[in-house]
């Protein structure tokens, strides 16, 4: 095998594990930030945010190693896509042996990786692998249930970052997780039912056959509820985190100087039209702009999105981590 050849194979398999996607796994993040926990550092050990980031790491090489699979099982049905027929596998420029090997030794170290984490951590890998591998011979074939799986992996991944510190989780912010992941897995199939109306040489099923068995009528139904209780759950949510801002003396005398309409102990609201924005926006993508199939790429390519989740953050940091 040539040196170009060996080159060409490796930036195959480096497209093909999707760093792109590996935005989704700073959800891990998710519940670390919303904690007050973000710079805590135990007496021993290292502190919250390595750990976080070092599963956040691991879950990045696990998700990479399950799409090497999934692009495996799916690679004749792939090769009907508009756009999946580009991926390296189902081009041929990535040889199966090679991907395969490439999941199999990635699988291999996040597992020995994660004996080092929190026991629980280990499991919900072993959940996500299970669940993939089912999703992806079986799952992603029965409505109802294909959208639950994939809004299921975010929920895994919010978890996960939960469990290496030990964090507890809300009710309202669970439930906000569970809408915003039903939200997005809904707007995915929104997107590919779209795209594969607006393209005449391609017949509904060709590429994915559980859209036969979704109407526009009902994903549009589903749309609607999931985008509406994403914004509102978070509105609970936000409303009910304390935010003792008579604990941080430094900002207290803000609270002196402004009329009693503006005291609060809600701060956290601040970030509920970001929020409400987000959605508005995303639905517009979807049903003005055609995108939505992979949240990762709207979130990279589209600018309002960007900015909207960047401003997001960052009023939940100032919020929490300099009046809090």
């Amino acid at each position: 095998m040539s040196q170009r050849t060996v080159f060409s194979i490796f930036f195959a398999l480096i497209k093909a594990v999707r760093p792109l996607q590996w935005v989704k796994n700073a959800s891990l993040f998710a519940a670390l930030l919303f904690s007050g926990f973000l710079f805590y550092q135990p007496l021993t050990g290292p502190s919250y945010f390595l750990i976080v980031t070092w599963a956040t790491i691991l879950f990045s090489i696990l998700a990479s190693s399950v799409y090497l699979i999934n692009d495996v099982v799916d690679i004749e049905v792939d090769r009907h896509h508009p756009f999946k027929k580009n991926r390296p596998i189902a081009s041929g420029a990535l040889p199966v042996p090679v991907a395969l090997f490439a999941s199999m030794l990635g699988l291999s170290f996040v597992f020995i990786a994660s004996l080092r984490l929190q026991p629980f951590f280990l499991v919900l890998v072993i959940l996500y692998v299970v669940m993939q591998v089912l999703y992806a011979k079986f799952l992603k074939h029965i409505p109802i249930l294909d959208v639950v799986t994939i809004s299921t992996g975010f929920l895994i991944r919010i978890y996960a970052g939960a469990i290496v510190v030990n964090l507890h989780m809300s009710v309202w912010f669970l439930l906000t997780i569970i809408s915003a992941s039903l939200f997005l897995s809904v707007a995915k199939r929104q997107s590919e039912l779209t795209l594969l109306n607006n393209n005449a040489t391609l017949l509904l099923g060709s590429t994915r056959k559980i859209l036969t068995r979704y109407s526009q009528r009902l994903l549009d139904q589903y749309t609607s509820m999931f985008a509406t209780a994403t914004w509102l759950t978070y509105a609970l949510f936000a409303f009910q985190n304390q935010n003792f801002q008579s604990s941080n003396p430094k900002y207290a005398e803000i609270y002196t100087v402004l009329p009693k309409s503006f005291h609060s102990e809600k701060l956290l609201m601040l970030s509920l039209p970001f929020v409400i924005y987000g959605v508005m926006r995303y639905l517009h993508l979807i049903y003005e702009k055609n995108r939505g199939e992979s949240p990762e790429k709207v979130l990279y390519s589209d600018k309002p999105i960007f900015i909207d989740a960047t401003l997001f953050v960052v009023v939940v940091f100032f919020v929490i981590y300099v009046l809090g």
